[in-house]
């Protein structure tokens, strides 16, 4: 269990302080994006305590001079810890059994591009090239690559190296396990390495989605669930009318089942489930 509270600069344990708080949460605010409300004090409170034992700061005040003192080579740090990275194959499966059929119905010698945008771990982009794989498309000569990005350089690098826990796979079928995944002998037992087939179709880079975006758009589909929940109104619009842009015509954009456009952005009609098609 993680404590409520770290020792400061006397040695006193003590919750961080509204003050303390709020300096975290502008930084937070004007780096990611993200939105940490009075709400959220102790969740970013349990969050820094990790990076502050690694370091050996005993306080906030004494973490944030360090963090505003070495932002360059802290910052990402800081939102690697701060970052929430909730996720698992096939999460919000009505849209991969859409992403099926779509494939399904792609004409001969198509070439997709798919940005998944806020991956994570690697699990969402992962799952989009194992229902491509399990689809007619490959057959058809269909190819499709998938851009997978995320502000956390640790999820990146997880996700890169295509290894997991066996427990992260609950929930997916014996055929698709064995299809998709290589299991863990020895050492590695009780871990699975996705296939080199299926990762073959997946890049992964770091990407503030707040910054310049270093992809080669246009995309075909872009997927960004369950991440702009975290951002306040006029970030969302914004970042909303730069996916349309990333966005060919009639391009799909998928998002979390607690998000959607209304009010938010002109630019998509909704076609159900969460799943939306560039009109603008």
């Amino acid at each position: 269990m993680i404590p409520e509270a770290v020792p400061d600069d006397a040695g006193n344990a003590r919750p961080i302080s509204a003050d303390e708080h709020e300096a975290f949460a502008e930084i937070v605010r004007r780096h990611a994006g993200i939105k940490l409300g009075e709400n959220k004090r102790q969740l970013l409170a349990s969050r820094l305590q990790k990076r502050m034992r690694r370091l050996h700061i005993v306080s906030y005040s004494a973490y944030h001079r360090y963090l505003t003192s070495h932002m360059a080579e802290e910052l990402p740090e800081f939102i690697n810890a701060i970052t929430t990275n909730l996720t698992a194959f096939f999460r919000e499966e009505h849209h991969f059994l859409y992403l099926r059929r779509h494939f399904d119905g792609l004409p001969a010698g198509a070439r997709v591009r798919i940005w998944s945008a806020g991956c994570s771990t690697g699990e969402e982009p992962y799952s989009v090239s194992m229902v491509f794989r399990e689809s007619a498309a490959p057959a058809r000569g269909v190819s499709i690559h998938v851009t997978a990005t995320d502000i956390d350089t640790e999820c990146i690098a997880r996700a890169q190296s295509g290894i997991y826990e066996l427990a992260a796979a609950k929930g997916l079928d014996e055929q698709r396990l064995a299809r998709h995944f290589l299991k863990g002998r020895g050492g590695n037992a009780g871990r699975i390495r996705v296939r080199p087939g299926v990762c073959e179709l997946v890049s992964f880079h770091p990407l503030n989605l707040l910054s310049d975006w270093a992809v080669d758009a246009p995309f075909d589909i872009i997927l960004c669930r369950n991440v702009v929940i975290y951002f306040d109104d006029v970030d969302q619009k914004a970042l909303f009318h730069r996916f349309a842009e990333a966005l060919k015509p009639d391009g799909l954009l998928f998002i979390g089942h607690s998000e959607n456009l209304l009010r938010v952005s002109d630019r998509f009609r909704s076609i159900g489930q969460t799943i939306y098609r560039r009109v603008k």
